[in-house]
């Protein structure tokens, strides 16, 4: 269940906001202009890359350094391939986590390391064996960390991870919170800029921290419901089961980010897909148990002291106005056809990398606020 009334209280909000999920948020700009800058004096803008890579690796463990991947996959992945190692283990703690390097890995790939912890011993042993395969790394992490060492030893590059403004948030939610993710994304964005493999320039990350200042200023806390984007798709969603369905490559691992915060920060379920294999695949669900009229069980049944069912609702995320070709009308219709609402976001009007920093902020504002105001119910 949902209080929606805490929706439209700032003060009751900032009580209930005791991991600064909200703070994390509304400095994401900040974290990106901070994030440039080490990148700068980490020496990325004077490197003299001798060409583009043959293939580009990722590696790191938690929510942030998925979105990173996800995200890095989809802008860079026409211009060379883009492969995520993912960590095997016993459990997910730092010490029992292991990356490995595929076999082909060697002298022409760029291994990325992204963490926001920089203690899992695996991502220091991932190092030397890039080392020993003539491998180039660069990571981004906290500039005290065990990593350091390892980055040190191998000779490659360490940025030190952009830290909040204002400090850090609890440790428990920072791998998921809104800030981290541009604190890791940021400096590689400048660096892939460099070797070729993206449009990113100073003056394009600048662009970014201004549009996340400017969501960030929509989504805020002091804004109301009616008028908040934020907060309108978080009261949407209550006792629903999200089915986020995203057109266009950037807005792909943008629902899949969606998804994966809700589950961590707010305990709740969300699908994603991408238009138009989202239609097929989920299909069932607007017309079974999830569907708006399903009630399989007695009419007469008494309910009063019954949770409310979940019931799908389709978040449409569209990264620009798309011309020509759209699964959209299709998505619709299929949505409508079983009684099933809607809630659409689309960027307004920029570059690539400034639309998909819009749609970050704003479903990251409205994980955050489901997350409150859920909590503040149970």
């Amino acid at each position: 269940m949902l209080d929606e009334s805490l929706l439209d209280a700032p003060e009751s909000l900032a009580r209930a906001d005791r991991r600064g999920l909200l703070r994390g948020a509304a400095e994401a700009g900040a974290r990106v202009r901070t994030a440039a800058r080490h990148a700068v004096e980490a020496g990325i803008a004077s490197l003299n890359p001798e060409g583009r890579p043959r293939a580009v690796l990722i590696a790191g463990s938690g929510t942030a350094a998925s979105g990173v991947a996800d995200l890095i996959t989809a802008l860079a992945g026409a211009s060379a391939p883009v492969t995520r190692i993912h960590p095997t283990g016993v459990a997910p703690a730092a010490g029992a986590l292991r990356w490995t390097l595929p076999g082909w890995t060697g002298s022409l790939d760029l291994l990325l390391i992204v963490t926001a912890e920089g203690s899992e011993p695996g991502l220091s042993l991932l190092v030397e064996q890039a080392y020993r395969r003539g491998c180039s790394v660069v990571a981004v992490a906290p500039r005290q960390s065990p990593l350091r060492e390892a980055i040190d030893g191998a000779h490659g590059l360490l940025v030190p991870m952009a830290t909040a403004p204002h400090g850090e948030y609890d440790a428990e939610t920072s791998a998921a919170g809104p800030g981290t993710l541009w604190a890791l994304f940021t400096p590689l964005l400048a660096l892939l800029d460099r070797v070729g493999l993206v449009t990113a320039s100073a003056e394009a990350l600048q662009s970014v921290a201004d549009r996340l200042d400017r969501t960030a200023e929509r989504c805020g806390p002091a804004i109301a419901t009616y008028s908040n984007p934020a907060k309108t798709l978080a009261a949407e969603l209550a006792d629903s089961l999200p089915l986020i369905w995203t057109e266009g490559d950037a807005a792909a691992p943008i629902g899949r980010r969606f998804a994966a915060v809700l589950a961590e920060l707010s305990g709740r379920p969300a699908l994603a897909a991408e238009l138009p294999e989202a239609l097929p695949a989920h299909g069932a669900l607007l017309a079974g148990t999830f569907a708006a009229g399903a009630d399989p069980d007695d009419f007469f049944r008494d309910r009063v002291e019954e949770p409310e069912p979940l019931h799908a609702r389709v978040v449409l995320l569209r990264d620009r106005p798309t011309g020509g070709l759209s699964a959209g009308p299709a998505a619709r219709e299929l949505a409508l056809g079983h009684d099933t609402a809607i809630s659409e976001l689309e960027p307004d009007e920029g570059t690539e990398l400034e639309a998909l920093a819009e749609l970050l902020a704003v479903t990251d504002f409205a994980a955050v606020y489901l997350a409150l105001a859920s909590a503040a119910r149970a």
